[in-house]
């Protein structure tokens, strides 16, 4: 759920004897919008090719002519989602922006809280995802390796600079978890909180309010595990993008 893996030449390659117009003709694109409406709706085991290439308008055999077959396509959709939301909600700043750990995580903060309550995007995208989660493929590990895990380090880094180089490893990966656990949350509890809870809004203002709680508690939560606190910067505040809470 952390940085937009970059294609390769390989990732981008055409099958052999492919003409670069078959890749440019829509079928490819075509086809991980279908199949990933057959995974969400079905899962990967249940989901079948002849289904995928029927919805995709495509011949049958364009899923190994693009893909080389059922399994890859899957983790090519699973990535294809991925770097959707990763590319519109970018959670890493932009270099050279000189903002402060503090600001950092709250810029981390507001994007992935944007990304996972964005309404724009298709249905499928959540239904795949939380199915992955809970029925995990052999999918996962590649989606780990190839996005997640780069967008994990970030957060690791801006935990372990606000706890201070004394920090363990321990302290640095719980501390990240407890941050996106929060942000997880109000996603996946979200209608029980709307009934226990009706004032927390999840449009676009009560995101940024929701943003601007999450930091603020886990910048306190983070300087009260007794290691010596990282000097808020005066310039800025202590959470950057997210200082301003909505009532």
């Amino acid at each position: 759920m952390f940085e937009t893996h970059v294609p390769s030449p390989r990732d981008t390659e055409l099958p052999l004897g492919a003409s670069p117009q078959a890749a440019t003709d829509g079928t490819r694109e075509r086809l991980l919008e279908a199949a990933g409406e057959v995974f969400a709706q079905k899962g990967y085991r249940e989901a079948t090719i002849r289904e995928i290439c029927s919805r995709a308008g495509a011949n049958i055999a364009a899923v190994n002519y693009h893909f080389g077959g059922k399994e890859r396509l899957y983790a090519e959709v699973l990535r294809y989602v991925d770097d959707m939301g990763a590319g519109k909600h970018p959670p890493i700043p932009p270099s050279q922006s000189g903002l402060t750990p503090e600001e950092q995580l709250g810029w981390f903060v507001r994007r992935f809280l944007e990304r996972v309550f964005d309404t724009g995007r298709p249905s499928w995208h959540e239904r795949l995802m939380n199915r992955e989660m809970v029925e995990p493929t052999f999918a996962l590990d590649e989606l780990i390796e190839r996005n997640i895990k780069a967008r994990a380090k970030t957060l690791q880094g801006i935990v372990r600079a606000i706890l201070g180089p004394d920090a363990t490893a321990q302290q640095v990966q719980r501390g990240a978890a407890s941050i996106v656990g929060q942000i997880l949350f109000y996603w996946h509890c979200r209608p029980v909180i709307s009934r226990l809870m009706p004032d927390v809004g999840f449009d676009p203002d009560g995101v940024e309010s929701l943003a601007a709680h999450i930091t603020r508690f886990s910048i306190a939560g983070l300087r009260g595990t007794g290691l010596p606190a990282r000097a808020a910067s005066t310039d800025h505040g202590p959470i950057g993008p997210c200082h301003q809470e909505h009532p």
